[in-house]
């Protein structure tokens, strides 16, 4: 895989945890339970999609901008877009798309749970 960061990146993001979904065979990196990346992995556990949310206009203009990136891989095309783990998509362009997902993702939440998550809080 060219984006061989992503793994330190995400997980250096507040309230960020990894899991492996066996069914998929996806790393998955979530926030307060819910994905906002993935790595999606071949049957030689070799990645070959990064798949993230973004909100859906930008994801129609990042898909026209790189071939590289595609609509959702195993994923709903409105709201998830992948790049191709050994694409031309630049390392800094692929930081901020994975900054945005995180950040919508946490949007989701109450201002409390933000807080919670951005605080490193559990629920009591």
């Amino acid at each position: 895989m060219r984006y061989e960061w992503i793994d330190e990146y995400l997980l250096g993001k507040q309230g960020v945890t990894k899991d492996l979904q066996k069914e998929w065979n996806w790393i998955r990196y979530q926030i307060g339970g819910k994905m906002f990346a993935a790595i999606c992995r071949d049957d030689n556990d070799e990645p070959y999609y990064i798949t993230f949310k973004l909100n859906p206009q930008d994801g129609y203009f990042w898909r026209e901008q790189y071939d590289d990136i595609i609509p959702g891989y195993y994923m709903n095309k409105t709201h998830w877009n992948s790049v191709k783990a050994n694409g031309d998509v630049p390392d800094d362009i692929l930081r901020d798309l994975l900054d945005e997902s995180y950040r919508l993702v946490i949007e989701s939440f109450s201002k409390k749970k933000q807080k919670e998550i951005t605080e490193g809080k559990k629920d009591e």
